[in-house]
Parts: structure tokens; sequence; C-alpha cells
């Protein structure tokens, strides 16, 4: 059956609506500006979108003003990709430049668009945040002679881009249905002696031919009996009869990421793997039931799993093994806010999007295995995005 592609882009208003979000935060917090270095930021904000990112040689900078579209201030061999992005104006200079990269053209413009007296500029300085350009650069633009003052806007923005649109949801939801795809038809090409490295080869063909932009992001690991690594890159190791392996995929379209794992078995499972993938799944069920929009928070989430996961354990002695938490955010990057930890009071709120990621440790070889999904929260409570992973641990004969 042929696919059918959701449309690309976005429509002017997608941006006009976005950067309007942001124009409220500079009006609450009496803000000149807001300055975004990131490409995540940067693309969410004005459509600009290439993979010239890849390239670390050269800084960028938009600055969004308390009225109108964003400002640019850019390398000059992105101006021609960026008039066609929602920008009022764009500023540019030759680089890279052996003395100053940007950074005196980006004080002149802060100085036309915020006056002559000291400017109050936001910056995103917080978890999951970066400002994309060298130390040096960032100590002028901070140095009292500059006369800015800079202020956190990271709770704002990021929050701004926790709520997806309906258009950018049906990216994500396409992207995940392609996906689920992949995984559905591994069994029918997986065989025992097959290395890791055309494994990995191979999925990412099937991803590209089904219509997937690319797998930026393939890791797994495989061993008898079970795995110990979630991010490795793929070795030339064999897989072999009673392997356990896993695959953890972000693949985009459009911009837009999905990301989850499926794990499987060749020729046999011992009984503890399969129940420890039943109770991960048990765990990823549960929490999604719990998901009331407005009220549950991602500390709810991960207490709603780790009490399923480690039920003997005094929940008071919090435990998420070595990876860290069980889910986060999910969309323009492979992760975003928020993440499922003890600690992150977030509330789910209609229009985010979130992976569920619940780990565990089992057998006397202390093998981790970790399942994942991605999850919309919606008006009444959620939809996976994700085909669901049944309980069953898949064993392919």
């Amino acid at each position: 059956m042929q696919q059918i592609f959701p449309k690309r882009g976005f429509d002017k208003s997608e941006f006009i609506d976005r950067v309007g979000k942001a124009q409220k935060v500079l009006s609450s917090r009496k803000l000149d500006a807001i300055l975004l270095s990131s490409e995540a930021d940067i693309r969410y904000f004005t459509g600009f979108m290439t993979q010239f990112w890849q390239s670390p040689t050269r800084p960028w900078y938009i600055i969004i003003k308390p009225e109108g579209a964003p400002v640019a201030v850019i390398p000059s061999i992105g101006v021609q990709l960026m008039k066609n992005c929602y920008i009022d104006d764009i500023h540019s200079w030759s680089s890279p430049a052996e003395h100053d990269d940007g950074i005196g053209l980006l004080l002149q413009v802060l100085q036309t668009i915020c006056g002559s007296n000291t400017k109050h500029l936001g910056l995103l300085m917080g978890r999951e945040t970066n400002f994309r350009a060298p130390l040096s650069d960032i100590i002028k633009l901070t140095t009292e002679n500059s006369q800015i003052k800079c202020f956190d806007v990271t709770g704002e923005i990021q929050k701004i881009r926790m709520i997806k649109s309906p258009l950018e949801i049906e990216k994500l939801r396409f992207i995940c249905k392609l996906v689920s795809e992949v995984f559905e038809d591994l069994p029918n090409w997986i065989s025992e002696g097959l290395p890791l490295s055309d494994l990995f080869r191979t999925f990412k063909i099937k991803a590209l031919t089904l219509g997937v932009d690319d797998t930026p992001y393939l890791v797994g690991a495989a061993g008898a009996g079970g795995y110990f690594d979630i991010i490795a890159p793929p070795n030339d190791q064999p897989l072999r009869n009673g392997d356990i392996f896993m695959l953890d995929t972000g693949c985009v379209w459009d911009g837009y990421f999905s990301d989850f794992d499926r794990n499987f078995a060749l020729g046999h499972a011992s009984e503890k793997a399969q129940i420890a993938h039943q109770t991960l799944i048990s765990a990823t069920n549960e929490a999604v039931k719990s998901i009331k929009p407005g009220i549950t928070t991602c500390r709810d989430l991960f207490h709603t799993m780790n009490h399923i996961l480690y039920p003997d354990i005094d929940q008071s002695n919090l435990k998420s093994d070595d990876v860290g938490r069980f889910g986060h955010g999910v969309g323009i990057q492979l992760t975003e806010p928020p993440s499922h930890t003890s600690w992150d009071t977030t509330i789910l709120q209609p229009g985010m999007t979130i992976t569920l990621e619940p780990s565990i440790i089992y057998g006397e070889k202390d093998f981790l295995m970790v399942a994942e999904e991605n999850i919309l929260v919606s008006e009444t409570g959620f939809e996976y995005l994700t085909k669901p992973c049944s309980k069953d641990l898949k064993i392919i004969k």
C-alpha cells in the first residue's frame, strides 16, 4: 500500500503563533528581546531547517523582538535559505572571519533594536539548552561594556515548545507509524549469524525505503541472555541463537523525531528475560493509564513505573538504574523536556508528546532491559503514537 504523506513545512500562521507566545514572555518579563542561537530554537521560531548545522564552524543568531517577525544575524552562506523563513530582517557577514566572527554585528543589531540604554535580553540558560557560540564571544556579549543584562527564559520557552500544534502532532504521528512498520517487519529478515553492523545498516535502509527522511540515531546491543549497554554503536558481532537484542532509533520526517525501541530474542529466551519484558510493558501501561491531563506530573509517571519495576524496594529509596529517567519529551529534538524523574514536577498538558521509557535490571548477571513508547497527551487522556508493544518478548524462531 502506498504511503500517504502529510504536507511538509508549516504555513506562516504557525510561526506567527509561536513567536507571538514568545513575545508575551517579553512583555511579562519586561525584556527588550530574546536571543536564540541553537539549531532547534532557531528552527522552531523561524522554520530554518538545514543539515548545515553539522558544521560547527559558524555561529547563528535569531532575535525575537516585542513585535513582528524575528531578526536574523547569520553567516552570508545562509542568507538565501533564511529568506524563505519567518524573518523580518537579515543581517549577515562573511564567515568564518579571522577576528570578529559575527559578534560585533550582533551587538550593533541589538543596539538598533533595543536602543542605547541598558538592554534587557532573554537567553536560554537552563537544563537541556545551549548557546552555540565561541566562549570568547559569549563573554563579549555579557560583559558590562556591552550594556546587556541577561535573564533566563528557559522555563517559558520550553513550556511553549512542549505543547505541540496539530500540524506538529500530525508529523510525529506519521514518523512513529513509519518506524513501527519497520519494527514489525524486522522478524521477516533477521537471521542467526547476521552481524550487528548489518542489522543496523539494513534497518536504516528499510526505514529510508519506507519513507523516513533520515535515521540519525540508531543504537542497540545484543548478547547471550541479555545486554548491558543501550547507547552503543554497532560492531561486527554476529547474532547467535539465544541472544536478546534491542534496537533504539530516532528517525526523522520533516524535522520531527520518533524515539522508541523494541526488544527481540533469537531462538529462545530465559524465563527471567521474559518476565523482565512483561514488567517493563506493565509499567508502561500503568503509567499511560494514569495520565490525567492538567493533573498528572512527570514525577507521578516516574513513581507509577518505579513502583511496578521495584515493588520490593522502599519507594523513598528512589531508583532508576543507571539510565537516570523513565522517559522524556520528543519533537524537533530526539529528547526534549520534560523528564520523567523523581524531581520533575511538570504537569502533563494536552498537546505534549512524550516517551515512556522504563528500564530494569534482571538476572544473575545484572542484564539491563529497556522498553520505550511514544505517547500524545490528549484532551481526555492519551494516544499511542507508536504501535504498542506486546507484553510478551518477541522470540524469532
